[in-house]
């Protein structure tokens, strides 16, 4: 049996990264295995709500890379995994987890999964949504004050101080390493058409 395929999607903040891999869900014929890098935080339980508010969660080492790399070399190997549940509002994980099921096709999704070079080796597929700023600033707006319970204040304080930065450092330059780039986000049909049959073809063998 032929090892499962995994592709990863990456873009800034807003991009429209969700959007694209809702898509794909909706048209491959295939089972597909999602397991987004933002349920990768670090775990910072031992430091007060104040303490972790000041975060960075921009910057790479806020990630628990070496649990996400243990995690997709298991579910290559067709081993089912206990995937953390991050509680944004807390800045700290959930008590619970999520049990993910090996697939023909693992889509991992996130902002800076093609930042390092062990992830990306894992990876078969790479996409980058690459999407104006002006477009992605309102669109995080909209999902941190509605989702994740924050006032226009702090967001629009956290990307100017770390969300953009961040963005020009580390995400941006990592779209040197995509495959793919698709741009416009979720409104980008045809690019979206490509890649679900390109994963269908593969999906056959």
């Amino acid at each position: 049996m032929p090892n499962p395929v995994v592709i990863g999607i990456s873009g800034g903040t807003g991009s429209g990264k969700s959007t694209i891999t809702d898509a794909i869900q909706k048209k491959v014929k295939s089972n597909i295995t999602l397991i987004p890098q933002d349920n990768y935080y670090k775990n910072f339980v031992e430091l007060s709500p104040q303490e972790r508010a000041k975060i960075n969660f921009d910057h790479p080492a806020s990630f628990d890379n070496e649990l996400l790399i243990e995690h997709i070399t298991l579910l290559k190997k067709r081993i089912p995994i206990e995937m953390p549940i991050y509680d944004f509002k807390k800045h700290a994980r959930t008590k619970t987890t999520i049990t993910k099921l090996p697939s023909k096709i693992i889509i991992l999704e996130g902002i800076l999964i093609f930042e390092n070079a062990k992830l990306r080796d894992l990876m078969d597929i790479k996409i980058f949504v690459d999407t104006d700023a002006d477009l992605r600033i309102l669109r995080r707006i909209n999902r941190d004050m509605v989702e994740r319970g924050r006032t226009l204040e702090s967001i629009i304080k956290q990307y100017q101080s770390t969300v953009r930065p961040m963005h020009i450092e580390f995400v941006e330059p990592s779209k040197k390493y995509a495959h793919v780039i698709i741009p416009e986000g979720g409104k980008n049909t045809i690019g979206i058409d490509m890649i679900v049959a390109k994963i269908n073809d593969i999906s056959k063998n």
